[in-house]
């Protein structure tokens, strides 16, 4: 049995007056995952273990069964990883978020929707103006970037841009002199609006290949236009498949997303992880209307396409979000999530929906830690 999850990034939520008192998941048209629910199992899980921030780099690392007290870095050196920078020993590396400011607070922590192009221009600036012996700032993708510090410490207190919409940016400065100065530095020399934000920081991680831990996965890869999740897949064992105009927004390329993952398949994979951030975007920006899209169209052209080609062949698909990212908040949270299982030869619960307050009703009930990883890949 062949194995791939399915993962909308950010796509649980909390009920919206404007939707009728529905999540935007219960309110999107989505027979796909309303079909693989009914036709399979569901549950909830604690992607966030106690003491751990909400975030994506967490949530997406605990779902494929990792103890985060044993291999949790920060999202610093996944970012190094996925953009094949290889951590020396002194590194320290951590998150660089090109942001937008505005009367003296954080506009936005993706510098307007910044263009990988532009991004990319404007870190080689930063780096031939700041950079030196100890400091290095690598390009990554759009808003997201990697600034390496020679012997820096990950002990420090950094506060995600995203999770600070619309507030004061000097209050937020993180407890790190040289950081707190880069970040000062930066805005002298980027355009108007426009300051570096670094933030999760952390040391090469040690994680066991998905291949020694689940003896199903003899060779798997990771579908994503995210850095932190090729990074996570990249320490997982995992190939990277690049897809051309996929963008980690709502405009990426679904049906390349789809054509690789049944193509890798096909080609002798065993696993395939497939990550979609789009709704999760959409939630930062508090876009309600964009939000519900991104949902129907993970549905559509997304699940739909994979679950057409290969409903006949003997393959488990699992479906869920890492964690929610409420649109009313416009910031992660640390609540369970909803998830199904799915293959033609399951006994189905009695879910009919797939949404945060169906699932709860699940056969699996409340999963935590490894166990969806270990259930799902028993299936």
């Amino acid at each position: 049995m062949k194995h791939i999850i399915i993962l909308g990034d950010g796509m649980a939520d909390h009920k919206v007056a404007a939707l009728g008192n529905k999540t935007p998941l219960q309110y999107a048209k989505t027979p796909y995952m309303d079909l693989l629910a009914r036709e399979g199992k569901c549950g909830t899980l604690e992607t966030v273990p106690g003491g751990f921030p909400p975030g994506s780099e967490v949530a997406n690392t605990a779902i494929l069964g990792y103890d985060l007290h044993k291999v949790y870095e920060g999202r610093g050196p996944l970012e190094a990883a996925s953009i094949g920078y290889e951590m020396q020993d002194g590194d320290m590396a951590i998150r660089c978020n090109i942001i937008a400011l505005e009367d003296g607070k954080i506009k936005n922590h993706h510098g307007n929707h910044m263009t990988t192009e532009r991004g990319t221009e404007l870190i080689h600036l930063l780096d031939s103006k700041l950079g030196n012996d100890r400091v290095k700032f690598i390009p990554g993708i759009q808003y997201r970037h990697l600034l390496v510090i020679k012997g820096g410490n990950k002990n420090v207190v950094c506060n995600p841009p995203h999770d600070h919409p619309n507030e004061e940016w000097r209050p937020l400065l993180p407890s790190d002199e040289l950081l707190t100065e880069l970040i000062l530095k930066s805005q002298e020399i980027l355009p108007e609006g426009l300051s570096i934000w670094p933030w999760s920081p952390g040391y090469r991680p040690s994680m066991t290949p998905l291949t020694v831990t689940y003896p199903q996965i003899r060779k798997g890869s990771v579908i994503t236009a995210v850095d932190l999740i090729r990074g996570i897949g990249h320490y997982a064992g995992l190939r990277c498949i690049n897809v051309e105009g996929a963008t980690g927004l709502s405009d990426t390329n679904y049906e390349g997303k789809a054509q690789a993952a049944i193509e890798a398949l096909n080609g002798g994979d065993d696993f395939v992880f497939l990550h979609v951030e789009a709704s999760d975007e959409a939630g930062h920006d508090g876009d309600l209307d964009l939000k519900v899209r991104t949902i129907e169209y993970l549905d559509s052209r997304i699940i739909g396409p994979i679950y057409e080609a290969m409903k006949d062949e003997a393959l488990t698909i699992a479906v869920l979000p890492d964690h929610p990212t409420p649109v009313e908040l416009r910031t992660h949270v640390a609540e369970p999530v909803p998830f199904l299982i799915w293959n033609k030869e399951m006994k189905a619960d009695s879910v009919q929906t797939f949404d945060e307050d169906s699932c709860v009703n699940g056969i699996y009930g409340k999963l935590r830690n490894d166990e969806f990883m270990q259930t799902f890949m028993k299936e």
